[in-house]
């Protein structure tokens, strides 16, 4: 499998050379690494290219890395059915970039990249539609990028008095308690809950 993996890697690599910086199989996975510029034409010809075939688009998603020059990983998954294979394309994404959508190539990339740019901020240029589709209107930030507080910025609740829904700053009653996660069998001193049934 790895080999014929790796074939393939190569055929895309040599066939897209404008469009692919390099192609890894690792745990019996096909990975290209794609420049942000070839994205579109690279994710047409695995469509087309009667040895692909990449007509199912599975995914697409982003992952965060904020130490990074290029912040974001963008990953989309394919499956090419008749040829029982799948594919990752990753290309990496600068925060100020703006990536060409793929909606044209596969129109169920829609709400794909909608989500992507909901939760992580990453602006596709071409898209019909480019808004928001999991947070609310008014949402401020990215919740899926490293950053973004665990608490969020405001709270949302219905004012009985207003009679209204109403945004309000996020207030902590109280400090993040400390938790001791360490199990009897480390050598603890304690006796969790349900331990005294062992004994009886």
């Amino acid at each position: 499998m790895s080999e014929a993996l790796a074939e393939l890697g190569d055929l895309i690599a040599t066939s897209q050379a404008d469009g692919v910086s390099d192609f890894a199989v690792a745990n019996g996975e096909l990975t290209v690494h794609a420049t942000l510029a070839g994205i579109v034409p690279l994710i047409t010809w695995l469509r087309d290219n009667p040895a692909c075939q990449f007509t199912t688009m599975i995914d697409i998603t982003a992952i965060d890395w904020p130490g990074r020059e290029k912040r974001f990983d963008l990953v989309y998954h394919f499956l090419s059915m008749p040829q029982n294979q799948r594919v990752r394309v990753k290309v990496a994404v600068a925060e100020d970039e703006i990536v060409p959508s793929i909606v044209e190539v596969h129109p169920s990339a829609d709400w794909f990249e909608r989500e992507v740019f909901d939760m992580y901020g990453i602006m596709f240029s071409g898209h019909p539609d480019m808004r928001r589709i999991l947070t609310d209107y008014g949402f401020r930030g990215y919740p899926l990028r490293k950053d973004f507080p665990t608490t969020g910025y405001v709270e949302v609740r219905y004012d009985e008095t207003e009679k209204r829904v109403v945004y309000e700053p996020v207030k902590l009653v109280q400090d993040y308690r400390l938790f001791d996660f360490m199990s009897p069998w480390e050598g603890a001193e304690y006796i969790l809950p349900g331990d005294e049934k062992k004994e009886a």
